[in-house]
């Protein structure tokens, strides 16, 4: 591709949107050519660089994902999952590169944009840091070398105003023990305890879920054996990571065969 590919940062408004926005006008790599927020917003018209506080940089935020995708080459996308969904299928027909960080998402969303990864490079991911994917990998491997004796717990914090729990990156971390035991999540996971719960049953994968303050995203695994625990753990102090994953993985997926992949293959994992 001769020219810097085109990024559209969706919800742009957000705490990562303007994270993404800055990142991308930092990244040598890439050019940002449109900014999206939700139809009636307050930054609807504005220059991006004026409404984040700053000079202009000649990019308005517009409310218009097909006309913004029209001249983009990927779109990066930590939003909604009803917005989510929208620009699946939008982001498809304009054949742009979709970097989903968008949690929350349930099973008929994900049938959507495997659906969707038939016509476009889809690059999906709880969490975009290589940290956070080198855990994957090691929980995978640990929860496969020991057996059911050893209760694995996946435990995770993150600031008072995150909406979704478990957190995406807990879920990844959840379905990384469960592939290495092999079994499926959904059958074994224990999302909540309250009250008289009983014993635990053997061969589950619990979550636990704590919020407060401004933390930025804290995840440990433990497995608890016999006389013996394994920790591994991941701290996140900056967002910056998944911004440069997010934006390393829009220009990553150019020119790559359609198809839904992750942070794993961008990272070469």
């Amino acid at each position: 591709m001769s020219e810097r590919p085109g990024i559209v940062i969706a919800g742009a408004s957000g705490r990562m949107g303007q994270m993404l926005v800055r990142e991308t006008l930092a990244n040598p790599g890439c050019r940002l050519v449109a900014c999206l927020e939700r139809t009636g917003h307050d930054w609807i018209g504005q220059d991006i660089g004026t409404a984040m506080g700053g000079a202009e940089i000649g990019v308005t935020v517009s409310d218009d994902p097909v006309e913004a995708l029209a001249r983009a080459h990927a779109v990066i996308d930590f939003t909604a999952p009803e917005a989510t969904m929208e620009l699946t299928g939008l982001a498809a027909q304009a054949r742009a590169v979709h970097v989903i960080g968008t949690t929350g998402l349930g099973p008929e969303h994900h049938a959507r944009i495997a659906a969707a990864a038939r016509h476009a490079v889809i690059v999906q991911a709880g969490n975009m840091s290589l940290g956070v994917n080198l855990l994957v990998q090691l929980t995978r491997k640990v929860a496969a070398a020991l057996d059911a004796d050893f209760d694995i717990e996946v435990i995770e914090a993150h600031h008072g105003a995150k909406v979704d729990a478990p957190s995406g990156t807990a879920l990844m971390l959840g379905e990384a023990a469960a592939e290495g035991r092999g079994v499926a999540l959904d059958d074994v996971a224990d999302r909540g305890r309250d009250g008289i719960t009983g014993a635990r049953e053997r061969g589950r994968i619990g979550f636990s879920a704590i919020r407060g303050g401004d933390i930025v995203g804290e995840h440990d695994v433990l497995f608890a054996g016999p006389g013996e625990r394994i920790v591994l753990r991941h701290v996140a102090t900056d967002r910056a990571i998944f911004t440069r994953g997010a934006v390393k993985a829009a220009l990553w997926g150019q020119d790559r065969p359609a198809g839904l992949y992750d942070m794993t293959d961008v990272l070469g994992l």
